[in-house]
């Protein structure tokens, strides 16, 4: 039987996955806001059930039975902080957390409707796709991290990381927010970027700045 507590760690473990992160007991742990003890007995469960296995080094890989729970569980997410956004017209940094809390509670049936009136191919009002890529395959669809930007030019927000609601909320006081449009005008040298967004010139740290996608709007730095 699969409980709510299994399908957490099962998404938990592909969202880690698609952030470039190495899933070990300890980044779960830290995660899912539960002790180191909870995790290895989890795992364990989760490893006789044929859900993920385990390598010898500690990393944990979800098997293909494992994915395909949690690819479901993630697409109900999606469609919900959709729904939450698009039909309800809640802030987009608010969604996230009311989806985690909404999730196991919709039926099938009540999904395929969701599924049915939203479509599966949308963005999220984080910006992110219903299928989880991979830091790489942003990279291979013309994105960069904010952290890397070039000095003078402009760019657009495509996603941010959604799971860290305080900072979205200091995202969204400095105008960073998902299709805004914002100039890098430069990186000083403790890391620190200056940026020009709707909300005037902010500056914003590396740690936020790698949480970060955008495209650039023009390739040309201004002098």
């Amino acid at each position: 039987m699969i409980t709510v507590s299994k399908e957490d760690y099962l998404k938990a473990i592909l969202e880690a996955e698609s952030e470039g992160e190495s899933v070990i007991s300890a980044r779960l742990a830290d995660w899912l806001k539960v002790s180191a003890p909870a995790v290895t007995m989890a795992v364990r469960r989760l490893k006789k059930d044929g859900l993920v296995r385990v390598q010898t080094d500690g990393h944990v890989r979800l098997t293909a039975a494992g994915r395909k729970i949690a690819r479901k569980l993630t697409l109900r997410h999606h469609l919900i902080e959709r729904m939450l956004s698009e039909l309800f017209g809640m802030e987009w940094w608010k969604v996230h957390d009311e989806a985690e809390r909404l999730e196991h509670a919709v039926s099938p049936d009540f999904e395929a409707n969701l599924l049915a009136k939203l479509g599966k191919s949308g963005a999220c009002p984080h910006g992110n796709l219903s299928e989880m890529e991979s830091p790489a395959s942003r990279r291979h669809r013309g994105l960069l991290l904010l952290a890397d930007a070039t000095p003078g030019v402009a760019y657009a927000v495509s996603g941010i990381y959604e799971r860290d609601r305080r900072l979205l909320e200091f995202l969204e006081a400095r105008g960073i927010r998902p299709g805004a449009r914002l100039r890098l005008l430069e990186r000083n040298y403790d890391q620190t970027l200056a940026l020009s967004t709707v909300a005037g010139q902010v500056s914003l740290g590396r740690a936020a700045a790698e949480r970060v996608w955008v495209s650039p709007t023009d390739h040309r730095p201004t002098r």
